[in-house]
């Protein structure tokens, strides 16, 4: 009489390797964990700080200056505005910051310090594939990372929105480091940073070197989805008097030139008011009518946004998608 031998335990160890390799993960960044819950405690609570009291108490410091502007002496709040001014930097620098301590820890820490002491195979043995290794590796810190970059960027958006036209010092929206800190391209770029740093960590097998490398392709990134983002959506063109010497219109300026009688663009170097006699000889000479400038309004800022966050999401996953084809080759 033949007996029958139950495949369950085998199935139960293999349904059991994904939490005990969360809790693994977990208990093997355990610092880099409580290191970015406190980072998103303390920035979130001086962002509540700013979007609260500190725009209030600046606001109405502006509005004293503002009443008393003439007067021989003017008291108002000082301090308010300086310390409005101060949290409003120091939070948006730490912000912008994010997606480059994302990537080095990851280049450093999440898959380059394993592959250089070679605990990863020591992981595959224990029941994980190399696949759902990499899996977890990467999708725990995304949800977090995902998490509380999103949190903090929401709260800037609101500081800043509650200041923008209450305080004369707020930054405009068109502001480079405001732009980011407040949209969710930053989240699309820690999650960039993320998946760069992990398959820089694969690729050179070095902490030191994948944690550089990380942050510096992040930033390549960075810097070349700025450099597009002005063309990612079209632009509106305002036409100014030749008087004015300025470029008109106000948001992000792609480019300015002269318009000629004919309605022809000329993207010379803009002179100057016309009242200048050099600059009226040129205007003459070009037969311009008119200063113009194309560029991007307030309207254009969550168009601009959504277009390059989805541009730095899909280098993202392009950069996972080479990760795991990087990993299926040298196990295989």
């Amino acid at each position: 009489m033949s007996t029958l031998t139950s495949p369950a335990p085998a199935a139960v160890e293999h349904g059991s390797a994904a939490p005990r390799l969360t809790r693994w993960l977990l208990r093997l960044h355990r610092p880099a964990l409580y290191l970015w819950t406190g980072l998103a405690v303390v920035l979130g609570a001086a962002l509540l700080w700013l979007w609260g009291p500190l725009t209030d108490a600046a606001a109405a410091a502006w509005d004293q200056y503002d009443a008393c502007r003439m007067a021989a002496a003017c008291h108002y709040d000082q301090d308010a505005i300086l310390r409005y001014k101060g949290v409003d930097q120091y939070t948006t620098t730490v912000l912008v910051a994010l997606p480059f301590l994302v990537a080095a820890w990851a280049g450093g820490a999440l898959t380059g310090r394993e592959t250089e002491n070679g605990t990863t195979r020591l992981a595959w043995t224990q029941g994980v594939s190399p696949a759902r290794w990499l899996a977890t590796k990467l999708s725990l810190p995304a949800a977090l990372v995902t998490a509380g970059t999103g949190l903090l960027v929401l709260l800037h958006h609101l500081a800043w929105s509650a200041g923008d036209g209450r305080i004369d010092t707020a930054k405009p929206w068109s502001d480079v480091p405001t732009f980011y800190a407040g949209g969710p391209v930053l989240v699309a770029l820690a999650l960039a940073g993320l998946a760069i740093g992990a398959l820089a960590g694969l690729v050179l097998r070095n902490s030191l070197g994948a944690l550089v490398t990380g942050a510096c392709a992040t930033a390549c990134l960075w810097a070349a989805a700025h450099l597009t983002m002005p063309y990612l959506w079209p632009t509106v063109t305002a036409v100014g008097d030749l008087r004015s010497g300025g470029a008109p219109g106000s948001g992000i300026t792609v480019d300015t030139g002269v318009l000629t009688s004919t309605g022809e663009h000329l993207a010379v170097p803009r002179c100057g008011s016309s009242t200048v006699p050099e600059c009226a000889a040129l205007y003459d000479r070009l037969d311009a009518v008119g200063l113009y400038a194309d560029y991007h309004p307030r309207s254009h800022y969550w168009p601009l946004q959504l277009m390059e966050a989805g541009i730095v999401l899909a280098v993202a996953a392009a950069a996972v998608t080479a990760a795991f084809v990087l990993l299926r080759r040298r196990t295989a």
